[in-house]
């Protein structure tokens, strides 16, 4: 089944509750977080204040990305605001196993994220462990970006990745979804998809949602 992530970093956080009313009557399934601290990303986002404000007002569970330096140090306080999937990135974690194993002892999924210079195949000795491979298909730090036209082969890579491990993680892909990118995205073999500007920046959100929804769903053969 394939997921759609809208991604609140592109919504109007002053309307926060009604954006992301919008993107459910659109057909979200998740609600993305992207957690920035200007450290390990050039820009500065929202920490759990807004992931507890998010919790409140949807049902649907909260996709945590953590864009931070020393992530480690802030599970606990993320899960506990409401975190269902939190995901951490390679780059960023020196003791990487340790840090899922305490996601998971946390009660939330956990992912492992790559930055597009990052290749698929330095995740094999942790792959099997997380429940999430979210691939950068931009250059972390801002929304808006142009798809990066490689990251098609990275999800390839990381569906045979999934098979020669025999495991069950879902793939994500976070930057430049749109209606011109997402079938050849989908195709490729995404499960979950994050999507920002394409969604918060339509006239009509949940018509946005929808449209997006439909084309994830309908995968050539």
């Amino acid at each position: 089944m394939k997921l759609l992530a809208p991604s609140i970093l592109a919504a109007d956080l002053s309307n926060l509750a009604q954006q992301i009313r919008l993107a459910e009557i659109g057909g979200a399934d998740l609600i993305h977080c992207d957690i920035m601290d200007g450290h390990f990303v050039p820009n500065l986002t929202f920490g759990p204040i807004i992931v507890k404000a998010a919790k409140k007002v949807s049902q649907l569970p909260l996709d945590v990305h953590l864009m931070i330096e020393r992530p480690y140090n802030y599970l606990k306080e993320y899960i506990e605001e409401g975190a269902n999937f939190l995901t951490v990135h390679y780059e960023a974690s020196t003791h990487l196993n340790r840090t899922i194993n305490r996601i998971k002892e946390l009660g939330a999924k956990a992912g492992v994220s790559i930055n597009p210079a990052t290749p698929v195949h330095i995740l094999k000795d942790i792959a099997e462990y997380v429940d999430l491979v979210l691939i950068m298909s931009v250059n972390p730090g801002f929304g808006g970006q142009t798809f990066i036209p490689n990251s098609l082969r990275k999800i390839r890579d990381a569906v045979l990745l999934r098979e020669e491990l025999n495991a069950n993680f879902l793939i994500e892909v976070d930057g430049g979804i749109s209606k011109e990118t997402v079938r050849n995205i989908s195709n490729a073999g995404c499960d979950v998809f994050v999507a920002g500007s394409s969604i918060f920046h339509h006239d009509n959100i949940s018509a946005a949602a929808a449209e997006l929804k439909n084309m994830i769903s309908s995968v050539e053969v």
